[in-house]
């Protein structure tokens, strides 16, 4: 039954200016794109905690999804547990074998920000 599904809820990262930087790159990709990713999102949210090849932490109490989607293409949505809730901090296309410092950090700082905003 769907009621007894255990469910962890995800949320857009909001900047103090009222932007979703995730949503807004959610938007950009085609439709196919989405429905990857979002059916992984979903895993994640129904199937928390997860682990690989779907999940994988990256230190700091940051996650990241990953997500195979069109034409080969690696996605990654950084996120973090924050009050109950997946909150999807930073999405990006891979392009690099690693996940490059730039994202993580970006991605940090937006955990942070939401932190000590509360």
């Amino acid at each position: 039954m769907p009621g007894d599904l255990k469910r962890i809820p995800a949320v857009f990262y909001r900047s103090s200016a009222k932007n979703e930087p995730v949503r807004d790159w959610l938007k950009r990709l085609s439709k196919a794109d989405r429905r990857i990713i979002g059916g992984d999102l979903k895993d994640v949210e129904f199937g928390w905690p997860v682990g690989m090849p779907l999940c994988r932490s990256l230190g700091d109490g940051l996650w990241e999804i990953r997500s195979t989607i069109s034409n080969g293409r690696i996605s990654r949505v950084i996120f973090c547990i924050w009050q109950y809730h997946i909150v999807l901090l930073h999405g990006f296309i891979k392009k690099t074998q690693k996940t490059p410092v730039s994202e993580r950090k970006l991605a940090l700082k937006r955990k942070r920000e939401i932190e000590k905003d509360g």
